[in-house]
């Protein structure tokens, strides 16, 4: 197959994923892949793996520069990601992505320990985004069918923030992606 969804999302991975990740020393292409490999080694089904390795394609399809929330802007990544990516995926894939940023909210809420754990990114944009949940909306977001996942995907979000750290490229998480297209003949 050539010039498919796979083929797309992967140019726009390796095409325009050089900017800088928020405020770490990292770029866009090195946090997905990184997530990506973080889901994949912690066992993770290819839905799971393709989330996180598309969880903030919202940043490479929007046009509002590098780090918006520098500039007191919440870019809504997450809703921009879920918005592109359900034309070629499932909510296996696409609730995650739109959720991730929910989930941080929610483990701000409900783990003590969580808000002290962020990233200096993760902080700014956290106030931008709502800041930590309140208990009926923490309540609410873990009864959603894939609050599970999300928080999963969270998870992987920060901790995929290493400098230098040496993951497979994107070729290697193609034929999760390849699985879970919807429409794909398999």
């Amino acid at each position: 197959m050539t010039d498919g969804p796979a083929e797309m999302i992967a140019a726009l991975i390796d095409g325009k994923a050089e900017g800088r990740y928020g405020l770490s020393d990292i770029n866009q292409r090195a946090h997905a892949l990184q997530a990506a490999w973080l889901a994949e080694r912690s066992g993770c089904g290819a839905a799971l793996i393709v989330a996180a390795l598309l969880h903030d394609i919202g940043h490479m399809v929007h046009d509002l520069g590098e780090n918006p929330a520098a500039e007191g802007v919440d870019d809504r990544h997450e809703q921009v990601g879920y918005d592109f990516l359900r034309d070629y995926f499932g909510p296996l894939v696409t609730e995650p992505v739109r959720l991730h940023v929910a989930a941080k909210r929610y483990l701000c809420a409900v783990e003590a320990d969580y808000f002290r754990r962020l990233s200096e990114d993760s902080v700014l944009s956290l106030s931008l985004q709502g800041g930590p949940m309140a208990e009926q909306e923490a309540e609410a977001f873990a009864a959603l069918p894939h609050a599970v996942a999300a928080v999963q995907l969270r998870r992987f979000d920060e901790a995929a923030k290493v400098n230098g750290l040496v993951t497979p490229g994107v070729e290697h998480f193609l034929p999760y992606v390849r699985v879970c297209l919807l429409g794909e003949d398999r």
